[in-house]
């Protein structure tokens, strides 16, 4: 075990792409234990690859690049200026609710960050924005995305841990909406605080007609999670294929329904998904041998041991589970700590009564909140890089974001029926 960890630590100390990382570290283990035949490695890693159930990730992440160009996106950020416009930090309270509706969209908390920082941010740096808080509430924010349905999160989780994806999603739903109400509170605050972008007076109230025209324009991108959700409980097509079925959606409402769809935007939308899949189809081949190796040294039985040893209060060992995925998710990216830490954490979590899907939705929160946060955080640089930001300004902007999404954790680990309340009224309680 300490070779396979030395291993890890030492390609991911050397900057080498985290798939590589885990892959190498998994090969080497393997090939300093003769007792274990070498093609175990080859099988593992292709058997990675042969699940029928995690079709629905790069079908997902193609159905979103479709919807970003296929004017989706431009009506939701509409409906998103209108909500807003008359609220204290208006400009950023526009990203908020953009993450929220864009959820059902993305998936992806990296590129609904990214996404926003490039239309938002120069409007932002023109009203008077600090780099760093544009940077900050931007990427804090899209941690949304990893909550609403369809999140890729939830999938990965869903795919590893064998919990019901369509549980799940519907699972999401609650928390996304009370993290949305926690950060733009913070949002509101923070922007007094700064004094930015105040209300202006001359806008005019938002009335009804005005409401009833923006959701009609984006009604069908609004509709979209709640279609995967009813079409999954009744059986109109499993999770994996609820992936296909979104691509089919995302095409005719683009084509037939915006007009905004063309073949050039198609194929666009195909190249970028063909380099999304590959980088995440990489690292889930390669976790193939690693977590073969991880399984083998009994890891986690030791950090059952390790953990039970300090508590065995459900709360309490949630809480320190958290805090570990929290410090794991600043070093290593979110798809790998759900291929590697979910087979660790979630026999545990069910051996003290916990539910596994309010256990997902958790480590979906937190996994995806260390993209977000130094040293190696993804999101982060993506955003910086973007505006040309410093980190270090970023980071001080940030931390009353985290803090606002760690106060919501914590109420979630401690009121359980927040998140189970749809999935159990939908799926019905799990005995």
């Amino acid at each position: 075990m300490t070779f396979l960890l030395l291993c890890f630590v030492a390609f991911l100390i050397m900057g080498m792409p985290i798939a590589f990382v885990i892959g190498i570290s998994g090969m080497a283990y393997f090939a300093s234990m003769p007792i274990l035949p070498f093609e175990i490695v080859v099988q593992q890693i292709v058997s990675q690859s042969q699940s029928f159930a995690f079709l629905a990730v790069p079908f997902f992440i193609f159905a979103g690049n479709l919807m970003n160009v296929s004017g989706i996106t431009d009506r939701l950020l509409s409906l998103a200026r209108l909500l807003t416009r008359r609220m204290y930090g208006g400009t950023a309270q526009i990203s908020v609710v953009m993450s929220t509706l864009m959820g059902g969209v993305s998936g992806s908390a990296t590129a609904d960050a990214a996404m926003e920082t490039r239309i938002l941010g120069p409007e932002m740096i023109r009203i008077g924005y600090k780099k760093g808080y544009i940077c900050a509430v931007n990427c804090v924010t899209a941690l949304i995305t990893a909550t609403i349905p369809p999140s890729l999160g939830l999938i990965i989780f869903g795919f590893v841990g064998e919990v019901s994806i369509g549980r799940l999603f519907a699972a999401g739903i609650i928390p996304g909406v009370l993290m949305m109400v926690f950060l733009m509170a913070t949002t509101t605050l923070t922007s007094r605080y700064y004094k930015y972008d105040p209300p202006k007076v001359e806008a005019p109230k938002l009335t009804a007609r005005e409401l009833v025209d923006n959701l009609k324009d984006s009604i069908w991108a609004l509709f979209f999670p709640i279609i995967l959700i009813v079409g999954i409980r009744f059986g109109l097509f499993t999770p994996s294929e609820s992936g296909a079925f979104a691509v089919v959606y995302a095409i005719i409402i683009g084509k037939f329904v915006y007009k905004e769809l063309t073949w050039e935007k198609f194929k666009r939308a195909l190249i970028t998904s063909f380099k999304d899949n590959g980088a995440i189809m990489l690292i889930i081949a390669m976790s193939g041998p690693f977590s073969y190796a991880i399984t083998w040294v009994q890891l986690p039985i030791a950090m059952s041991n390790l953990i039970f040893g300090i508590t065995d209060n459900p709360q309490l060992l949630t809480l320190i589970m958290l805090g570990f995925l929290f410090i794991s998710g600043m070093f290593v990216d979110s798809n790998v700590n759900f291929l590697l830490l979910t087979p660790i954490f979630l026999p545990m979590v069910t051996s003290v009564g916990m539910d596994p899907v309010h256990f997902g939705v958790l480590m979906a929160t937190i996994v995806t909140l260390g993209v977000m946060t130094p040293p190696i955080g993804s999101a982060l640089y993506t955003v910086c890089g973007i505006i040309d930001c410093p980190p270090e300004e970023y980071t001080k902007y940030s931390l009353p974001f985290m803090g606002a999404v760690l106060l919501e954790l914590a109420i979630l680990v401690f009121i359980p029926q927040i998140v189970l309340w749809i999935p159990n009224m939908i799926f019905g309680v799990i005995k």
